[in-house]
């Protein structure tokens, strides 16, 4: 049975107010720049008997807000070679009204299929089994036949029940199952072999979505078992909002598996000019290891698979001398400033003291030791620090790690080493310290870190909202300021608190408006740290952009007229932020000490040198 989705790669669109464009034509452009395989969007039109700008997506161009906004969106998409595909959450409480949304947007032009989420939970379908024939014979009886609808749902067998299958059946003419494995807890396999074996049964065509994880290997696995397995001529991915700039390429597959290739303009995946990257890993050429007595090392050194798909080499560290080394040559062709990141796995790296020997940094001979607590990371980059390498100099960046931490029953992994050129960076592109991001001129300079009367509203790693269902572990500062009046803090400017460079400008569910920059390293000691200032509205600079200390980046809003008024900011020393701007740990604190430093006492540390 031939359905409108057959050999198409599409991508789900949940509100326009979650993303960073301003316009349909720069949301395709966007897409189409960095994954020309995607060529449908699923957009969700309405949810019960409103138009989605009735629930609050009131973005004045992305949201949907009647039968204007869909013509809007079909003829934008047309114009990038892109399908518009409608999605909805019928609820069964209106039938009425929620089959007229149905019909108006089955019957507007270019409207390639409408699907519908039925899910057995609170905000879904609560019409009950007798509701479901009335609403679609409304439907049906009211569009063209030849019209596509398709039914999604959580496709785990205790849930294929309470949706009604049988009810649905007669008017739906595919089933697209969330196979969200990490939601579920799963591994991509089990969860497809769960919902095919569960949905093989509805006797519809089977087209599964996707779920869009920080972690390409995954979802390569889960598209190619989808395809390959499976036979699924058609998928999609959930959610265009959590795709970060180095996940389109693995969007960027087609059916039959060929990667077209970008459109012009498309931005570098890290942002920072430039874009020379020396990723090295154990498995390559230029990575050794060895023993210190000549035995061999693969009787020393255990091996594992890191989430990424990289082997990872691991032993027990030592307490009182070492056994082992690896070393890293990234063979520099090119002088220049890099970063040099260590990336640390989300296993067997339980030491406080793995010590980082980097060689000949800054046209000076000799080794600088970068003490790191990979106790403290989980599947990250962790930066060593910036510095200048010389091409001349062979030695010039080599990394080398050994096993003497002075603990014991600790493990010590050996992972891939990076290194990031920056561009022409000089050495006044380093950070001579932290202010304030809100507050006066004066106020900045002050030796108060919270200036004036600005304060902290929830404070570092504090939990808060205790027994709601937002209820966390707060990642770091909640700058309010209520005086003289309440909300004085409303629409005030947001500052730079270092110079850096933008990593993101764009608009998250629940957050607003997120700028996250990547802070210059700091004179004194070379840290690198992600700032993340949220809830802003206004935003005044763009991705790649170099800021200096004490550029208005913003305004103070809130989220979106989801929150009071305040900015939200905090600081990561890892690059969890630039991957996922929206990170939220919420309970889990170890992973939130993990990639947080608490900001009131980073900025009081580093602050600028003043006359």
């Amino acid at each position: 049975m031939a359905t409108p989705y057959d050999n198409l790669v599409a991508l789900w669109h949940h509100w326009g107010r979650k993303v960073s464009n301003s316009t349909i034509d720069e949301f395709a452009q966007y897409i189409k720049q960095r994954a020309p395989a995607i060529t449908g969007v699923f957009i969700k039109t309405h949810q019960g008997a409103k138009w989605m700008a009735e629930w609050g997506d009131t973005s004045p161009y992305l949201g949907i807000s009647g039968t204007a906004s869909i013509d809007r969106w079909v003829e934008t998409l047309a114009k990038y070679d892109m399908e518009f595909h409608a999605w909805c959450v019928p609820e069964g409480l209106d039938i009425p009204g929620e089959a007229q949304k149905m019909i108006d947007v089955a019957s507007r032009p270019g409207v390639k299929s409408l699907i519908l989420d039925v899910e057995p939970y609170a905000g879904f379908y609560q019409g009950g089994r007798a509701s479901v024939r009335p609403l679609m014979v409304r439907v049906r009886g009211s569009i063209a036949g030849s019209f596509h609808i398709g039914i999604s749902m959580d496709p785990r067998s205790n849930h294929y029940d309470e949706i009604f299958p049988d009810e649905w059946f007669p008017f739906v003419g595919s089933a697209h199952p969330q196979v969200y494995w990490r939601t579920f807890q799963q591994s991509p396999d089990a969860a497809l072999r769960n919902a095919y074996n569960t949905w093989t049964k509805f006797k519809r065509p089977i087209y599964p979505v996707l779920q869009v994880v920080p972690a390409p290997t995954e979802m390569n696995a889960a598209r190619t078992t989808a395809i390959r397995t499976y036979g699924a001529t058609g998928i999609s991915w959930w959610l265009e909002s959590a795709v970060t700039d180095d996940l389109w390429s693995t969007l960027n597959v087609a059916i039959d598996g060929t990667v077209p290739t970008p459109g012009p303009g498309t931005p570098p995946i890290d942002k920072v000019p430039t874009g020379l990257e020396i990723i090295v890993k154990t498995t390559d050429a230029r990575y050794r290891d060895g023993t210190y007595d000549g035995t061999a090392a693969d009787s020393v050194l255990r091996s594992f698979n890191n989430e990424r798909g990289w082997r990872v080499r691991y032993k027990g560290a030592e307490a009182a001398g070492s056994t082992v080394w690896a070393r890293w040559d990234p063979q520099i062709n090119k002088s220049g400033w890099y970063e040099i990141s260590a990336y640390v796995p989300g296993q067997n790296a339980t030491t406080d003291r793995a010590r980082y020997k980097l060689h000949n940094l800054n046209n000076l001979a000799g080794e600088t030791e970068v003490p790191i607590s990979q106790s403290r990371y989980f599947e990250v980059w962790v930066p060593l620090g910036i510095y200048y390498l010389n091409a001349d100099d062979p030695a010039a960046g080599l990394v080398f790690l050994n096993d003497l931490t002075g603990e014991k029953e600790k493990l010590i992994a050996f992972d891939a080493i990076r290194w990031r050129e920056l561009g022409n960076i000089q050495n006044t592109s380093v950070s001579d310290g932290f202010d304030p991001p809100i507050g006066s001129t004066a106020d900045r300079a002050s030796a108060k870190v919270w200036p004036g009367s600005w304060f902290d509203a929830t404070g570092f790693a504090r939990r808060y909202r205790i027994g709601s269902p937002a209820e966390a572990y707060h990642t770091g500062a909640d700058l309010n300021l209520n005086a003289p009046a309440w909300d004085s803090d409303a629409h005030t400017p947001v500052y730079a608190a270092a110079s850096g460079v933008v990593q993101t400008v764009r608009r998250y569910a629940t957050w607003g408006y997120i700028i996250v920059i990547r802070h210059d390293p700091l004179a004194a000691t070379g840290q690198v740290v992600f700032g993340r200032y949220a809830h802003i509205e206004n935003p005044r600079v763009r991705e790649g952009q170099r800021v200096k200390r004490g550029d208005q980046i913003a305004n103070v809003g809130n989220a979106d007229g989801t929150q009071p008024y305040h900015l939200h900011f905090d600081i990561s020393p890892t690059d969890i932020l630039k991957d996922r701007p929206d990170h939220w740990p919420k309970l889990n604190l170890s992973n939130l000490m993990a990639n947080y430093v608490d900001p009131r006492v980073f900025v009081a540390n580093n602050r600028p040198a003043r006359k």
